[in-house]
């Protein structure tokens, strides 16, 4: 009995005298765990920070791209914008166009009897207590004619003593003019009349030659004279 427990006792002595014996560099299991954990967590750190970077990179790609596409349909939004408003301009133009068309086709169709109005104006004279009567019915039809064609638009011409203009005038008739100088209008044959101050019909007119040609004329003339007179004057000396 003494013997075994003797024996325990320098087993014990054995184990401790082993372990003491140990290198001391050798790492316990538990050590390495940590280690190991240590290792791992700074790779994963490693990885998410790139992950992060990549993120981020494109993101800031996705953004510039965001961005081009933006000012592309900005400007494409712009031009379409301009180009409405164009044609709406251009819309409008074109309806205003084809109502003055309208209107001056039909008000063209009406000057004519405007015309006859004004000659019959002009050459009735009326006398008697009935053809004065039946004249002032004829005025009054003849002022709510022309009222209607100035709630239209429409403006007479008045030419006599302006200066001839192709656009605005129709040259008729030439003549030489003591009152008038060159190119300016002496008589207006057949009036003209203007809608929304656009010609919708030319004036006929007569157009002064100027008094040049009829002084030189008449000079001519008067020099024939002279000299005709001076030539019985010798014939007359000579007999």
């Amino acid at each position: 009995m003494i013997e075994s427990q003797s024996d325990n006792i320098d087993n014990k002595e054995s184990d401790i005298s082993d372990q003491s014996n140990c290198p001391e560099n050798v790492q316990s299991p538990v050590d390495s765990i940590i280690e190991n954990d240590e290792s791992s967590s700074q790779k994963t750190e490693e990885i998410n920070t790139e992950e992060l970077k990549n993120t981020i990179s494109n993101n800031d790609a996705r953004l510039e791209q965001l961005e081009k596409e933006h000012e592309t349909l900005k400007n494409q939004y712009v031009r379409i914008s301009a180009d409405f408003d164009n044609f709406r301009k251009r819309q409008s133009r074109d309806q205003d166009d084809l109502k003055i068309q309208l209107v001056s086709k039909t008000l063209t169709a009406i000057l004519p009897i405007v015309d006859n109005f004004e000659r019959a104006r002009q050459q009735l004279k009326p006398e008697s207590e009935e053809a004065q009567a039946l004249h002032r019915s004829y005025q009054g039809l003849y002022k709510q004619l022309v009222e209607v064609l100035k709630q239209q638009g429409v403006a007479p011409m008045r030419v006599v003593g302006q200066q001839f203009d192709p656009n605005l005038h129709e040259a008729v008739l030439r003549e030489p003019s003591e009152e008038f100088n060159e190119d300016f209008i002496v008589e207006e044959l057949q009036r003209g009349y203007h809608l929304e101050g656009k010609v919708l019909r030319h004036a006929l007119v007569k157009v002064s030659m100027g008094p040049g040609k009829q002084n030189s004329r008449e000079e001519v003339e008067k020099d024939k004279v002279e000299g005709d007179i001076n030539s019985e004057e010798n014939t007359s000396e000579d007999v």
